[in-house]
């Protein structure tokens, strides 16, 4: 899939109606191949983004959108976001070792800011969750309980603001 999401991605080696008419009918892997590229998706810039995009799909969370634009209250941009909920304003960014180059790290900081100030929830992966997304799954969970915890006391608040009116 990582291969998939590349040739689909930025690179625009080809689409997938383009990959789904290159599988040989019959072919020993055809099955293998038609079922890869159902989760091949546009839009994905790296091999991790694909990795974490299916680890939390296989881990049980629903299927993140891919490079979301995030804007303010105001449709002020404020980043792009690897992976995201947005319904539940829940951003996951893989941070390779690039972001540890100050300039990128600075940059980073201060999107992850604009993030957070705007209701956003942004958790960090680094290649190391990769391989042991044991805790990488748990914020996920812990972020998306907090999201049910705050939607369930709007709910009761706005239950007895009607009952005000």
């Amino acid at each position: 899939m990582v291969l998939g999401d590349y040739f689909v991605g930025p690179s625009a080696l080809a689409t997938t109606d383009a990959l789904r008419a290159a599988i040989v009918p019959g072919s020993r892997s055809a099955r293998k191949a038609r079922s890869a590229l159902d989760r091949v998706r546009c839009g994905v810039e790296s091999p991790m983004e694909t990795r974490f995009r299916l680890g939390v799909i296989d881990a049980g969370f629903p299927e993140p959108d891919v490079n979301v634009d995030v804007v303010d209250e105001a449709g002020v941009f404020l980043g792009r976001a690897d992976l995201a909920w947005p319904q539940h304003r829940i951003a996951l960014e893989y941070d390779g070792d690039h972001h540890r180059e100050r300039r990128t790290f600075q940059h980073d900081q201060r999107r992850s800011n604009g993030f957070v100030v705007n209701g956003w929830i942004v958790i960090h992966a680094t290649a190391a969750d990769a391989g042991r997304p044991a805790v990488l799954v748990e914020r996920l969970r812990q972020a998306f309980a907090q999201r049910r915890i705050e939607q369930a006391r709007r709910a009761r608040r706005d239950a007895r603001m009607s009952t005000l009116a």
